[in-house]
């Protein structure tokens, strides 16, 4: 696992950096391919996006 990804947004917008830190916090171990989440959007200093607040949906 390398602790970091990236989510595809559904608005095809590019998509959001998400680090093992966030997802940790939602108390999830880790994320799988086609896993469906809410969350918001950071900016970070680099302009990039970053997911935080992740919340699974079903």
């Amino acid at each position: 696992m390398k602790g970091f990804g990236f989510i595809q947004r559904d608005d095809g917008q590019p998509d959001a950096f998400v680090h093992i830190s966030a997802v940790e916090r939602a108390g999830m171990i880790s994320l799988n391919e086609g896993d469906r989440l809410e969350f918001e959007l950071e900016v970070d200093r680099r302009g990039k996006y970053a997911a935080v607040n992740l919340n699974p949906q079903q």
